[in-house]
């Protein structure tokens, strides 16, 4: 028998799941038959069919509030929650504002934090109770020059990952995705032109960058029966991580 992941009559928010990993992620689960529904400051310019819009700003507490009693109002339940928005522009901390480095921490921590905390309270009064993925990254694995308030506030998210997955059990799952470099389009911001993404690519073991369908089967996996004893763990989606320096500095032969 073919193993299959159907969340057929299954809720799912993502959020940022309008665009780029986002979208990704919300087309995996249209793909397995889940109910998605998506939130974001704003709506997509190219709205993914099938999907439910939410706008929403995840840092406002109030906000936040309003959109859950929203979706129970509506569909009765939430199953399972990723949560995706997040990011920070590049700048130096010598150089960044105390009041732009709280942003980035509250945007990637807190924000995903506050998110939990809605879909847990309803989850926990399910009898199937739910899932919640962290979208995180590889920049809360090593260091992140340029983005350092982010590679933090990510790092601070695998933890709570793990804290949460003790806290809220039995009953609902908590898990992390960690992300390496992503094609999406927006990946001209990061790594340059055509010839940037592509010298990127290469620095991947696999010699590509992930696409925004790897992450979501990543956490479609994670929230699906197959990972049912599954919970406060880091999955790595990275193509292998990244070659060592020290390698390609070495001048033995061996």
């Amino acid at each position: 028998m073919a193993v299959e992941i159907d969340l057929s009559e299954q809720i799912v928010l993502v959020t940022g799941g309008v665009r780029g990993v986002g979208a990704g992620i919300s087309r995996a689960f249209l793909a397995a038959g889940a109910t998605v529904l998506t939130c974001a400051r704003r709506p997509a310019d190219e709205p993914i069919g099938g999907t439910e819009h939410h706008s929403c700003d995840v840092r406002d507490p109030d906000a936040v509030a309003a959109m859950f009693d929203r979706i129970v109002a509506t569909h009765g339940r939430i199953d399972h929650v990723v949560n995706n928005a997040g990011g920070a522009p590049f700048a130096l901390a010598e150089a960044a504002s105390p009041k732009f480095h709280a942003k980035i921490v509250e945007l990637n921590l807190l924000a995903p934090l506050l998110i939990a905390q809605h879909a847990n309270a309803v989850m926990q009064k399910q009898d199937a109770g739910g899932s919640i993925v962290m979208i995180t990254s590889v920049s809360g694995h090593r260091p992140s020059p340029g983005t350092a308030a982010y590679g933090a506030a990510k790092a601070g998210l695998d933890n709570l990952t793990g804290s949460l997955a003790v806290e809220w059990a039995p009953r609902v799952r908590v898990n992390s995705v960690v992300v390496g470099p992503v094609e999406t389009e927006l990946s001209h911001l990061h790594y340059g032109d055509a010839d940037g993404v592509a010298a990127v690519a290469r620095t991947v073991p696999l010699g590509r960058l992930a696409a925004p369908a790897d992450v979501g089967n990543a956490a479609l996996f994670l929230a699906s029966p197959l990972a049912a004893h599954v919970s406060g763990a880091t999955l790595l989606v990275h193509g292998g991580g990244e070659r060592p320096a020290f390698l390609d500095a070495a001048t033995t032969n061996h």
